[in-house]
């Protein structure tokens, strides 16, 4: 099954390559631990590593707001915490998608209480139309429209996580 681009493969990698070099020129040669939310940001911040060079350490959370269903419950849970300590880090948490911005929301304040030396948002896809809860995100590769959104790590139950671009699901398409 094949859904019609919202974003090409190209605009992915154009996006993901502007991305890392606005992070070099904020952090320059510093180490940097990008901390990636499972499972969406896989995809991204596996091409946004390999764009920043050696000084990069990697980690993960876990975390559910939606479970199987396409709208955020509110509820955030953490299911896996990270296993590097933050502090004095540069931290920069890696999101594939911000919609309501709740889960973002609750990470960071989270996050805040592990003394990083900075804590930045690099995501790749953002929907302000959504946006419940005020996050600045500081490294940005598009804004969408608030519709539900597959590829590239994003998922409908686990379905077109792999799809090498992203595309808007249609309307009435399940697993």
């Amino acid at each position: 099954m094949t859904f019609p681009a919202l974003l090409t493969e190209a605009e992915i990698k154009c996006a993901v390559d502007r991305i890392a070099d606005e992070i070099k020129r904020d952090l320059g040669d510093q180490p940097i631990l990008l901390v990636g939310i499972l499972k969406g940001s896989l995809y991204f911040l596996a091409d946004l590593s390999r764009c920043l060079g050696e000084n990069v350490a990697i980690d993960f959370m876990q975390v559910s707001s939606y479970g199987n269903d396409r709208r955020s419950s509110g509820v955030v849970k953490i299911l896996k915490d990270v296993d590097i300590s933050l502090e004095n880090r540069n931290v920069i948490l890696v999101e594939d998608i911000i919609d309501t911005g709740i889960t973002l929301s609750h990470l960071l304040q989270v996050l805040r209480t592990r003394n990083p030396k900075s804590l930045r948002i690099a995501s790749l896809l953002s929907k302000t139309e959504a946006r419940t809860a005020n996050v600045e995100i500081d490294y940005l590769g598009f804004e969408i429209p608030n519709k539900f959104v597959v590829g590239y790590g994003l998922d409908d139950a686990e379905r077109f996580r792999n799809l090498p671009y992203i595309a808007i699901l249609p309307t009435g398409e399940s697993v």
